[in-house]
Formats: structure tokens, C-alpha cells, sequence
């Protein structure tokens, strides 16, 4: 509840500076405004505390779903990659599973030795989890020791989010392989998950590590993820 009240009092507040820069017809404050909006509504639907630190102690419905789920995957004797945009959000999961005392990898921009930590993962049976984030491990590694596919923040992109699921999808994996995306209900990860599968040309015009003008969507659609 308390997650939902702060997502509802940031997504007015966004809209009406959207309005206000349409008003004025400021491109850039309009660019700026759902480029920056869309990135703190993003933020609270994960982990709202990330949005920023006034907001420390909200909890979070996707992490506890998280949990929930990643005791589901672990108790059948599976690995499972967890995948995230967010550095920040990485850590959490991170500090999450290690409490729990359960083995994990973690490849990010930082790390130094790709291919020792992919052989851990794929070798050793006590490694069960695999936190990657976006940018190092969509392409180029093989993780075929994983079935399961967790993705804790769904990306805008969709060809970008498929590379990274195809991780486990390489010569010698012989199983089904189990893809969860966990979208906050009643949020922009919904609405842009609904705008995807609208428009298919929507993976080229919304970038949101990009603040320029937000190609072939209108601003009547983008305005509309704040309603």
C-alpha cells in the first residue's frame, strides 16, 4: 500500500510538469520530463528507496515476490540467471541471497574476469544464482547451466531483453528453459509491456538511457503512461 501511495504521488507530479512543458511547447522540458519521470516511476515499482533516500523503508511487493519465486526455482535444484538494468538493484538481490547463504556469481560493467566467473557458474553445482545486469551479459557468454530466466526489471527494448534470455538457449542445453518477467501491476512497467505489444517499432523509440526525442511515439502516448 505504502509502495503505491508514493508511485501514485510521483506519477501526478510528473504528469503535471508534462502538461506544463506541452503547455509551453519546450521540447527539451518535455523530453526531460518523461525522460526522468519515467526513470523514478521505474525505480519505485522496483525498489522504491533507489528513487531516492527519502523513501528508505518502503517496502518493496517485487522483491518480496522475488523471494518467493527464487525459493520456488532453488528448491527443484535449478540455477537460474537474475538479469537487471539497475546496478543498484543488483546489490539488493545480491545482499538478498547471500543472507541466505546460498552460491551466486555477479557479472556487471566492474568485473575484470568474464570468463572465470562464467566457468564458476557453469562448473559449479554450489553456484545456483547468476546476477547479471543488462549491459555486460546480453551478449557474447554461454549459460547454458541455467534453465531458469528471472528478469526483475523488464527493459523497454525488447530485442535487447530476448538477447539476454538467449543466454541459456546455446549448443548443450538440453532442457526447457523458464523465462519470469516481474512487472509491478498498475505501473509504467505494465503500460509500457501493453504499449510493446501495440506498436513493435516501440523497442527503436524508447531508449531511456537516451533523453533525445522519443522517435515515432507521440506525445499523446508517452503523456499517456502517466495517467
Amino acid at each position: 500500500r505504502r509502495q503505491k501511495e508514493v508511485y501514485d504521488s510521483t506519477r501526478l507530479l510528473f504528469r503535471e510538469r508534462l502538461r506544463a512543458a506541452v503547455a509551453s511547447g519546450d521540447i527539451g522540458e518535455i523530453g526531460a520530463a518523461i525522460f526522468e519521470g519515467l526513470l523514478r516511476l521505474r525505480q519505485i515499482a522496483c525498489i522504491p528507496e533507489h528513487a531516492e533516500q527519502m523513501l528508505r523503508g518502503v517496502p518493496s511487493a517485487k522483491l518480496e515476490v522475488f523471494e518467493e519465486l527464487l525459493d520456488s526455482i532453488l528448491s527443484g535444484g535449478h540455477k537460474t540467471l537474475v538479469f537487471s538494468q539497475f546496478l543498484k538493484s543488483l546489490s539488493v538481490l545480491e545482499q538478498m541471497v547471500r543472507k541466505r547463504g546460498i552460491g551466486y556469481c555477479r557479472l556487471d560493467g566492474s568485473t575484470e574476469d568474464r570468463k572465470e566467473v562464467i566457468s564458476r557458474f557453469q562448473e559449479d553445482e554450489t553456484i545456483r544464482v547468476f546476477l547479471i545486469s543488462l549491459k555486460a551479459g546480453g551478449v557474447g557468454i554461454n549459460l547454458t547451466a541455467a534453465n531458469y530466466v528471472v528478469i526483475f526489471d523488464p527493459w523497454w527494448n525488447p530485442a535487447v531483453e530476448n538477447q539476454a534470455i538467449d543466454r541459456t538457449h546455446r549448443i548443450g542445453q538440453n532442457r526447457s528453459v523458464f523465462v519470469y518477467r516481474l512487472i509491478t501491476r498498475g505501473t509504467v512497467e505494465e503500460r509500457i509491456r501493453e504499449l510493446q505489444e501495440r506498436k513493435s517499432k516501440l523497442a527503436g523509440d524508447l531508449i531511456l538511457d537516451d533523453p533525445r526525442p522519443f522517435g515515432g511515439l507521440s506525445v499523446e502516448e508517452l503523456a499517456a503512461l502517466f495517467e
